[in-house]
């Protein structure tokens, strides 16, 4: 791994830290608990881990509204803590990235408690306030992602301010100059401290219309996508005027320049537009993001037309841009569920761990893929997603995704905890805790373990260019291709057998090197033809 570059092809590994391992037995995962889990994370043989946020914070969005970006919250530890953390995942070889939430803050944090007092005082400009239309209604038509509108009135201003997520979560103003001089000074403080990466949350979203334009209509065949059904009045808009605007590439460049003071830091941005594949392209240009980060393989959509498209579109409009793939994380159902059509196989979670494993591109795996596990059912009663309990039944918001790592098949709280967790451990998981699958030779676990460690073995893999070949659905096929070595991938993302023919019209005649020892489910090559059992997946160099 060249250490300037390390994030190129890098897979990373998504700590979701609520739910990771209590170590003071209060129900919630903390930063101790990490430092205790992460020989587990270097077995799985990734090369880094992102932390979801463990900042000061009211918790309202579960730390994604931070209150103090330069301390953590005591829920999880202290600044001490994450000191031990950095130096222990160095220790083994694993570089760490940390979650910054930049585009909105806390309506508990120091700034917006002054910001909010008058029109006059240091901080007033701060966030975005607007005055009421005549009539006393907001000033545009903009919608928050939680429901409803996205401006909230504030008596002592006689004035709204915008939130594009909770009422709680205040959208900083990037117009002004200061705020974001100040947004950059917190991002340095972490820098200075040796992380190694940022996950940069929401990017797009810093900058608003200065003119404050409203939306336009979207169509009802236009509202799907990216977790905005149509039972959300979010999806009824297209969203050109409350983010994604010009002015952020201008801040894009500033937060590069600071981190290439810091040589080996990489920046990952969250990118979620009307065209989240165009803006990761113009995000991770020269001098902007290292890596873009997107929704694309995070809907419902399970093809390999769609992964195939999806893909191309993406290489076709990058030049020098790196992407990021994603198939799971602390927002969407479960892959195991959510691609599963409700119904985990093991077979399955270990080819699709493979395949975006094999895409061209970094990939960040979300804490439990390595164990196979399938979405938890949360009653109401239980929720704690404000997400999901304004939206219920029709969406049951995030927590099923989010319910704490299962360690061990035995004890009350399967070793994530001594006392309740603030959610549920689902008796399935039980079954899939890592104690349990660390004794199984085929498990999901031991897969997941031999195929990272055979991928290390595959420049082709990590830093090749990518090339799609045709094939029946539910086929997936491509070659990867660096320094000479052109590697064969194919994937059936079927339950059925499947069958490729007529490879040498696409190919030429070649002759194949066929790459096993990697745990999965192999496939087999005869003349111009492959073969693939249920979910089989298919490697080989050509010569």
């Amino acid at each position: 791994m060249n250490e300037s570059n390390w994030w190129r092809g890098a897979v990373i590994y998504q700590v979701y830290p609520r739910s990771f391992a209590d170590s003071n037995g209060d129900g919630v995962g903390d930063l101790p608990g990490i430092i205790a889990k992460l020989d587990h994370i270097a077995s799985l043989g990734v090369d880094g881990i992102w932390i979801s946020p463990f900042f000061k914070s009211p918790m309202d969005d579960f730390g994604y509204d931070i209150s103090d970006y330069r301390d953590v919250d005591p829920l999880f530890g202290n600044l001490e803590d994450f000191d031990r953390l950095l130096a222990r995942a160095h220790e083994l070889g694993l570089k760490v990235m940390i979650d910054q939430v930049l585009s909105h803050t806390s309506a508990e944090h120091d700034w917006f408690k002054a910001s909010r007092q008058d029109r006059d005082n240091p901080k007033a400009d701060w966030y975005v306030w607007a005055d009421a239309n005549e009539d006393g209604t907001p000033p545009n038509n903009w919608l928050s992602i939680f429901g409803g509108g996205a401006w909230q009135w504030e008596p002592r201003r006689q004035q709204y301010y915008l939130h594009n997520f909770l009422t709680s979560q205040p959208d900083l103003n990037f117009h002004n100059p200061d705020v974001q001089q100040a947004v950059l000074d917190n991002v340095e403080f972490w820098l200075a401290k040796g992380v190694d990466g940022l996950r940069l949350d929401a990017i797009n979203f810093c900058f608003h219309d200065a003119q404050l334009r409203d939306n336009p209509a979207k169509p009802p065949a236009e509202r799907q996508g990216r977790g905005f059904s149509e039972d959300n009045p979010y999806a009824f808009q297209y969203h050109y005027y409350n983010n994604t605007q010009p002015e952020n590439l201008a801040f894009l460049e500033r937060l590069r320049a600071l981190m290439d003071r810091y040589p080996g830091t990489a920046a990952l941005g969250e990118i979620s537009s009307e065209d989240s594949l165009a803006t990761m392209a113009e995000y991770t240009q020269e001098g902007r993001l290292h890596m873009g980060y997107s929704f694309e393989l995070l809907t419902d959509d399970y093809s390999a037309g769609y992964i195939r498209e999806t893909v191309e579109t993406l290489e076709h409009r990058v030049s020098e841009g790196w992407p990021c793939w994603s198939i799971s994380n602390h927002d969407v159902v479960r892959v195991a569920t959510r691609w599963g059509r409700g119904e985990a196989n093991d077979a399955q979670c270990k080819m699709l761990t493979a395949l975006v494993c094999s895409l061209r591109g970094s990939v960040c795996l979300y804490q439990g893929e390595e164990l196979g596990l399938p979405e938890a059912e949360i009653p109401f009663e239980q929720l704690q997603d404000p997400y999901g309990i304004a939206f219920w039944p029709n969406f049951k918001g995030r927590d099923g995704c989010r319910t704490p790592m299962p360690w061990q098949q035995d004890g009350e709280y399967a070793g994530f905890s001594d006392v309740t967790p603030w959610l549920p451990i689902p008796e399935a998981h039980r079954a899939l805790a890592v104690a349990e699958q660390e004794t199984q030779a085929d498990s999901v676990l031991n897969s997941f373990r031999r195929f990272m460690g055979w991928r290390k073995t595959q420049p082709a893999l990590q830093e090749g260019g990518i090339r799609f070949l045709d094939a029946p659905e539910p086929v997936l096929l491509f070659t990867r291709e660096h320094q000479g070595q052109t590697l064969l991938c194919g994937f059936n993302l079927g339950s059925e057998p499947a069958q490729v023919d007529n490879l040498f019209e696409q190919l030429g005649p070649f002759a194949l090197s066929v790459q096993t020892g990697h745990g999965l489910r192999d496939a087999s090559g005869k003349d111009d033809s492959l073969s693939f059992p249920p979910y089989g997946v298919f490697f080989a160099c050509l010569a």
